[in-house]
């Protein structure tokens, strides 16, 4: 049962590492959808009450949709590119055009995933009608009894918590409160596309690859990461190892650990900090003398490569 669900998370880190970008904003366009389903269900309240409202509703609508696109602008690898090219280089090297296109690719898949949560509200309708319905005129409404204190009156209309012949104009307060609030759904939908069909237009336009270069550029990116980040982890448990090692006389690996780090023959101890700066921060493709270079660590292995010539 273990390795069943040990393979089934793989799977599903595998399937989120997915080098297609339309799954993945898929994924996350899904999960968005389901949360908001859920808050609506078990967690929606409209405090039925003038001012208060507004604020909920507008709250209900905005802050997660803002705390969706910060996470998604923290979990961006070329947030931090940005950040230790800047501090490290202090953005010297860092050209209009390539700052432009990097805010792109952030801003796309930061915006998936607030703009999910924002059309689906508002196709629902339910915040709309809370944060808005305390201001419909009573005057609007035909036979509408005369009140005193209208707004009050309004604000309960969402919880139905009215007077008997109050109740008669709930369906046309909702039907029109939802007609404005799905009719704003859709416009955003129909922005939000408008404004990706236009800025791959751009995109591509623009490209500085043709088509199948840039899909290799893609790929190559994504191998390198991976093969990156698993060697990573392997120099981190050696370094970790002999430093435990020096200091017990001895290390507690495992059969599997001890295996693998006795493959590691030329290995490395220690990579200063000088080396490591070379390889991060932000890097737009490029040639040398007609040779391509796809990343920093290929233009560092080449760099190096000469230099032992």
């Amino acid at each position: 049962m273990s390795a069943v669900i040990s393979e089934y998370f793989k799977f599903v880190a595998l399937f989120f590492k997915s080098k297609d970008v339309v799954i993945f904003n898929g994924l996350i366009g899904l999960g968005t959808i389901a949360s908001q389903s859920v808050y609506n269900i078990f967690a929606f309240n409209c405090p039925c009450s003038p001012t208060k409202n507004y604020i909920y509703g507008v709250t209900a609508i905005g802050v997660p949709a803002l705390a969706f696109f910060v996470i998604g602008v923290m979990l961006n690898r070329n947030t931090w590119d940005v950040v230790s090219e800047c501090r490290t280089r202090k953005c010297r090297k860092l050209s209009g055009s390539a700052a432009f296109a990097l805010l792109g690719t952030i801003l796309g898949r930061a915006v998936v995933a607030p703009v999910t949560w924002s059309v689906i509200s508002l196709l629902r309708g339910e915040a709309y009608v809370c944060a808005f319905s305390e201001f419909i005129e009573p005057s609007t409404l035909d036979n509408f009894p005369p009140t005193t204190d209208a707004p009050k009156v309004m604000a309960r209309f969402p919880c139905k918590d009215l007077p008997v012949p109050l109740m008669a104009f709930y369906g046309e307060v909702e039907r029109r409160l939802k007609y404005e609030s799905q009719l704003l759904g859709w416009l955003l939908v129909g922005v939000f596309a408008l404004s990706i069909f236009l800025l791959l237009c751009l995109k591509n336009c623009c490209a500085a690859l043709g088509y199948q270069q840039e899909a290799y550029w893609s790929q190559f990116r994504s191998n390198e990461q991976e093969l990156f980040q698993r060697t990573a982890e392997v120099h981190a448990k050696y370094h970790a190892a002999e430093n435990v090692k020096s200091f017990f006389g001895f290390v507690a690996l495992e059969n599997q650990e001890k295996e693998l780090l006795t493959q590691c023959g030329g290995i490395k101890s220690v990579i200063p900090s000088v080396e490591w700066n070379r390889i991060t921060g932000v890097y737009m493709y490029r040639e040398i003398n007609d040779t391509p270079m796809y990343s920093r660590l290929n233009k560092w292995a080449n760099y190096t490569d000469e230099n032992d010539c």
